[in-house]
Protein backbone atom coordinates (compact mmCIF):
# COMPACT_ATOMS: atom_id res chain seq x y z
CA UNK A 1 0.00 0.00 0.00
CA UNK A 2 1.58 3.71 -0.64
CA UNK A 3 1.22 6.51 1.35
CA UNK A 4 -2.06 8.12 -1.17
CA UNK A 5 -3.97 4.51 -0.69
CA UNK A 6 -3.14 4.91 3.32
CA UNK A 7 -4.51 8.38 3.54
CA UNK A 8 -7.82 7.18 1.45
CA UNK A 9 -8.02 4.59 3.85
CA UNK A 10 -7.98 7.06 7.04
CA UNK A 11 -10.36 9.35 5.36
CA UNK A 12 -12.66 5.97 4.58
CA UNK A 13 -12.55 5.08 8.33
CA UNK A 14 -12.94 8.43 9.62
CA UNK A 15 -16.24 8.46 7.74
CA UNK A 16 -16.57 11.69 6.28
CA UNK A 17 -14.45 13.57 4.06
CA UNK A 18 -11.42 15.16 4.22
CA UNK A 19 -10.75 18.92 3.47
CA UNK A 20 -8.80 19.51 0.86
CA UNK A 21 -7.55 16.02 0.54
CA UNK A 22 -6.72 16.49 -3.29
CA UNK A 23 -4.12 18.89 -1.92
CA UNK A 24 -2.94 16.48 0.54
CA UNK A 25 -3.09 13.47 -2.13
CA UNK A 26 -1.30 15.70 -5.24
CA UNK A 27 0.96 18.55 -3.66
CA UNK A 28 -0.79 20.75 -5.97
CA UNK A 29 -3.59 22.90 -6.43
CA UNK A 30 -6.84 21.66 -8.56
CA UNK A 31 -6.31 21.47 -12.47
CA UNK A 32 -9.88 22.81 -13.27
CA UNK A 33 -12.13 25.50 -11.56
CA UNK A 34 -15.50 26.74 -11.59
CA UNK A 35 -15.40 29.89 -13.92
CA UNK A 36 -15.85 33.24 -11.50
CA UNK A 37 -15.95 30.84 -8.33
CA UNK A 38 -15.17 34.60 -6.43
CA UNK A 39 -17.66 35.30 -3.73
CA UNK A 40 -19.47 38.06 -2.82
CA UNK A 41 -19.63 40.12 0.08
CA UNK A 42 -22.99 38.86 0.82
CA UNK A 43 -21.62 35.24 0.63
CA UNK A 44 -19.05 36.03 2.60
CA UNK A 45 -21.14 36.96 5.28
CA UNK A 46 -23.59 34.03 4.66
CA UNK A 47 -20.53 31.34 5.20
CA UNK A 48 -19.50 33.57 8.32
CA UNK A 49 -22.68 32.88 10.08
CA UNK A 50 -23.09 29.11 8.93
CA UNK A 51 -19.69 29.03 11.16
CA UNK A 52 -20.88 30.99 13.99
CA UNK A 53 -24.01 28.78 14.19
CA UNK A 54 -21.44 25.70 14.29
CA UNK A 55 -18.64 27.23 16.46
CA UNK A 56 -20.55 30.07 18.53
CA UNK A 57 -19.61 33.14 20.53
CA UNK A 58 -19.23 32.26 24.25
CA UNK A 59 -16.31 33.11 26.64
CA UNK A 60 -14.08 32.86 23.28
CA UNK A 61 -15.21 34.32 20.03
CA UNK A 62 -16.80 31.96 17.52
CA UNK A 63 -15.91 31.36 13.87
CA UNK A 64 -17.12 34.66 12.67
CA UNK A 65 -14.53 36.33 14.08
CA UNK A 66 -11.78 34.33 13.24
CA UNK A 67 -13.27 35.37 9.26
CA UNK A 68 -14.50 31.73 7.97
CA UNK A 69 -16.15 32.78 5.36
CA UNK A 70 -12.78 34.30 3.85
CA UNK A 71 -11.22 30.88 4.69
CA UNK A 72 -13.77 28.89 3.12
CA UNK A 73 -13.91 30.50 0.19
CA UNK A 74 -9.95 30.65 0.04
CA UNK A 75 -10.18 26.73 0.43
CA UNK A 76 -12.76 25.85 -2.06
CA UNK A 77 -11.16 27.86 -4.96
CA UNK A 78 -7.49 26.97 -4.18
CA UNK A 79 -7.57 23.25 -2.99
CA UNK A 80 -11.30 21.71 -4.33
CA UNK A 81 -11.66 20.15 -7.62
CA UNK A 82 -14.33 21.59 -10.10
CA UNK A 83 -16.30 18.69 -8.68
CA UNK A 84 -15.84 19.41 -5.16
CA UNK A 85 -16.40 22.87 -6.09
CA UNK A 86 -19.72 22.30 -7.70
CA UNK A 87 -20.88 20.30 -4.35
CA UNK A 88 -19.66 22.83 -2.40
CA UNK A 89 -21.41 26.11 -4.26
CA UNK A 90 -24.85 23.63 -4.80
CA UNK A 91 -24.80 22.43 -1.01
CA UNK A 92 -24.67 26.28 -0.23
CA UNK A 93 -28.06 27.00 -2.58
CA UNK A 94 -29.32 24.05 -0.98
CA UNK A 95 -29.04 24.87 2.37
CA UNK A 96 -30.37 28.70 1.70
CA UNK A 97 -33.63 27.01 -0.23
CA UNK A 98 -34.11 23.89 2.50
CA UNK A 99 -34.06 26.92 5.51
CA UNK A 100 -36.49 29.24 4.13
CA UNK A 101 -39.02 26.66 2.18
CA UNK A 102 -38.54 24.81 6.23
CA UNK A 103 -38.42 28.41 8.10
CA UNK A 104 -40.53 30.65 6.31
CA UNK A 105 -37.24 33.31 6.45
CA UNK A 106 -34.58 33.59 5.10
CA UNK A 107 -31.11 32.18 6.93
CA UNK A 108 -29.93 35.84 7.48
CA UNK A 109 -33.03 36.87 9.30
CA UNK A 110 -33.34 34.13 11.98
CA UNK A 111 -31.80 33.53 15.31
CA UNK A 112 -28.71 31.75 16.15
CA UNK A 113 -31.02 29.35 17.64
CA UNK A 114 -32.93 28.31 14.57
CA UNK A 115 -29.99 28.02 12.53
CA UNK A 116 -27.65 26.02 14.89
CA UNK A 117 -31.21 23.87 14.92
CA UNK A 118 -31.24 23.56 11.33
CA UNK A 119 -27.79 22.80 10.62
CA UNK A 120 -27.84 20.06 13.35
CA UNK A 121 -30.58 18.37 11.76
CA UNK A 122 -28.74 18.60 8.10
CA UNK A 123 -25.71 17.18 10.07
CA UNK A 124 -27.39 14.37 11.26
CA UNK A 125 -29.42 13.41 8.35
CA UNK A 126 -25.95 13.62 6.79
CA UNK A 127 -24.36 10.97 9.14
CA UNK A 128 -27.08 8.62 8.81
CA UNK A 129 -26.37 8.56 4.79
CA UNK A 130 -23.40 7.31 3.08
CA UNK A 131 -21.37 10.67 2.30
CA UNK A 132 -19.42 8.97 -0.45
CA UNK A 133 -22.62 8.56 -2.54
CA UNK A 134 -25.08 11.36 -1.18
CA UNK A 135 -24.84 15.01 -2.50
CA UNK A 136 -26.66 16.09 0.37
CA UNK A 137 -24.42 14.45 3.08
CA UNK A 138 -20.86 15.71 1.24
CA UNK A 139 -21.47 19.41 1.61
CA UNK A 140 -22.64 19.38 5.04
CA UNK A 141 -19.87 17.88 6.04
CA UNK A 142 -17.74 20.27 4.07
CA UNK A 143 -18.92 22.63 5.43
CA UNK A 144 -18.09 21.77 9.18
CA UNK A 145 -14.83 20.06 8.24
CA UNK A 146 -13.83 23.26 6.68
CA UNK A 147 -15.48 25.69 9.72
CA UNK A 148 -12.91 23.37 12.40
CA UNK A 149 -10.28 23.53 10.18
CA UNK A 150 -10.54 27.63 9.61
CA UNK A 151 -11.51 27.93 13.22
CA UNK A 152 -8.94 26.08 15.05
CA UNK A 153 -6.18 27.37 12.72
CA UNK A 154 -6.76 30.85 13.25
CA UNK A 155 -4.90 32.95 15.35
CA UNK A 156 -8.56 33.57 17.32
CA UNK A 157 -8.59 29.69 17.79
CA UNK A 158 -5.15 28.91 18.50
CA UNK A 159 -4.35 31.28 21.15
CA UNK A 160 -7.84 32.00 22.73
CA UNK A 161 -10.36 28.03 22.27
CA UNK A 162 -7.17 26.30 22.92
CA UNK A 163 -3.60 26.78 24.64
CA UNK A 164 -1.01 27.78 22.69
CA UNK A 165 2.78 27.66 22.95
CA UNK A 166 4.85 28.91 20.17
CA UNK A 167 7.14 26.43 18.89
CA UNK A 168 9.88 24.82 18.98
CA UNK A 169 9.13 24.84 22.54
CA UNK A 170 10.86 22.45 25.16
CA UNK A 171 9.97 19.16 25.47
CA UNK A 172 7.74 17.72 28.26
CA UNK A 173 6.62 14.41 28.61
CA UNK A 174 4.58 14.14 32.12
CA UNK A 175 2.56 17.41 31.94
CA UNK A 176 0.12 17.24 34.23
CA UNK A 177 -3.64 17.49 33.30
CA UNK A 178 -6.02 19.17 35.15
CA UNK A 179 -10.10 18.55 34.63
CA UNK A 180 -11.21 21.31 32.07
CA UNK A 181 -8.19 21.69 30.76
CA UNK A 182 -8.23 23.34 27.15
CA UNK A 183 -7.02 21.07 24.47
CA UNK A 184 -3.25 21.66 22.85
CA UNK A 185 -2.85 23.45 19.40
CA UNK A 186 0.27 22.94 17.69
Amino acid sequence: MNRREALKSVVLMMGGTMVGANVILTGCAPEKQIEGLDFSEEELAYMDEIGEAIIPTTDTPGAKAAGIGGFMAMMVKDTYTEEQQKSFINGLNSLKSSFKSEAGKDFMEASVEERTAFLNQLNKAAMNQNAENSEEAKYILMIKDLTLLGYFTSEIGATQALRFIETPGRYDPCMEYKKGDKAWAI
